[in-house]
C-alpha cells in the first residue's frame, strides 16, 4: 500500500508537524515500506498460534506489599505553594 504525499501533509497538520518538502517524501517512502512489510506478515497463515504479550517467559517483577512509614500531612504539604484546611491549594479548572 503506497503512501500518498498528501497524507503524509494530513498526518503532519494533524500533528501539528512543519515538513519540509524533502522530509514529507522521505515519510511517504518509509510509510509504504512499512506497511508493504505488514502486508508480507498478513499472508502468513497464524491460526495454531497462540497470542502472546511477550515472545519469553518473563517473571513479573513485583515485589510483596508492604505497608511502611508515611508522611505526616505537615510534610507532605511543607513545600507545598498555597495550602488550605490541610490539603493542596490548586486552582480551579472545572467551572
Amino acid at each position: 500500500m503506497a503512501i500518498t504525499r498528501e497524507q503524509v501533509e494530513h498526518v503532519a497538520l494533524l500533528a501539528r508537524l512543519d515538513l519540509t518538502d524533502g522530509e514529507k517524501t522521505a515519510f511517504a517512502e518509509q510509510l509504504s515500506a512499512i506497511l508493504d512489510y505488514v502486508a508480507k506478515l498478513d499472508e502468513l497463515d497464524t491460526g495454531g498460534v497462540e497470542p502472546l504479550v511477550h515472545g519469553i517467559a518473563v517473571p513479573a517483577p513485583f515485589r510483596p506489599d508492604q505497608a511502611g512509614a508515611s508522611l505526616s500531612p505537615e510534610e507532605a504539604l511543607q513545600n507545598a505553594p498555597e495550602r488550605m484546611d490541610g490539603f493542596f491549594r490548586v486552582p480551579r479548572i472545572i467551572e
